[in-house]
């Protein structure tokens, strides 16, 4: 069973501890469906070389995870999403590649129903791409998985209208000579709630062979509401870097 959660937004850490939680005691799939607060997140190997800010000055955390992958930012406007789902039953991806392709054709799928079809794979880069193939190939979602005894971590996050001004106190990805932009920023109207729908359908028919389910827990009414996890008691730190993982 696939079951899928919004949870409204949620602090980086408390994220991650939902997550290995699931990771270790559910026998489920899962995909939480997500915003963060201000975050940058560096990969097991990464540094922080490509950080053009000092966080604290800038009213956001860094965090370091057990993905793959450079630094990244997360924030508000930007929709995350983190499948939890056993790769290795019956007729499951065989392997990471496969079940990065996954990942990154569900976002393909999603963006060409809100209006975006010029969006794809650019080679040699990671992530999902608006324009591959012009002159001024755009990043629009951001990939970075874990994979640990057949089972995923980590996933993705899609520029929806986040504030890209965000973006220019890192190298997104270790990426210097690629731009990042969002949906509103390639004029699509599309909004937050509506974009979760069709990912959270397309991913149910996608990785939910044995069934879905849904239930929202939080939509955000006022910009700076929390769910409630992280407002008031938050579940903990994220887990200590480790070996295994891939960044795309």
């Amino acid at each position: 069973m696939l079951r899928g959660r919004w949870l409204g937004r949620v602090r980086y850490r408390d994220a991650a501890a939902l997550q290995r939680g699931l990771f270790d005691n559910s026998a489920d799939d899962h995909l939480l469906l997500l915003e963060h607060p201000h975050v940058f997140t560096l990969g097991a190997r990464g540094t922080t070389e490509h950080l053009r800010c000092d966080p604290d000055e800038v009213g956001a955390e860094l965090v370091h995870t057990d993905r793959g992958g450079d630094i990244t930012y997360h924030g508000p406007g930007q929709l995350v999403g983190y499948p939890i789902l056993t790769l290795d039953r019956p007729g499951a991806m065989a392997d990471t590649v496969a079940y990065v392709r996954s990942v990154e054709q569900l976002l393909i799928d999603a963006l060409a129903e809100i209006g975006l079809t010029d969006v794809g794979r650019l080679d040699d880069y990671p992530g999902v791409w608006v324009g591959p193939d012009s002159a001024d190939p755009r990043k629009i979602a951001a990939i970075g998985v874990r994979l640990t005894r057949g089972r995923t971590m980590h996933g993705f996050a899609l520029n929806v209208e986040p504030d890209l001004a965000w973006f220019d106190r890192i190298v997104p990805c270790g990426i210097e000579d690629k731009a990042v932009t969002s949906v509103r920023a390639e004029g699509s109207s599309a909004t937050m709630r509506e974009i979760v729908d069709v990912v959270w359908r397309l991913a149910a028919a996608r990785w939910g062979a044995d069934g879905a389910e849904r239930t929202d827990l939080a939509w955000r009414q006022r910009p700076d509401d929390l769910a409630a996890f992280t407002r008031d008691r938050g579940l903990g730190e994220a887990p200590a870097a480790a070996s295994g993982s891939v960044r795309l």
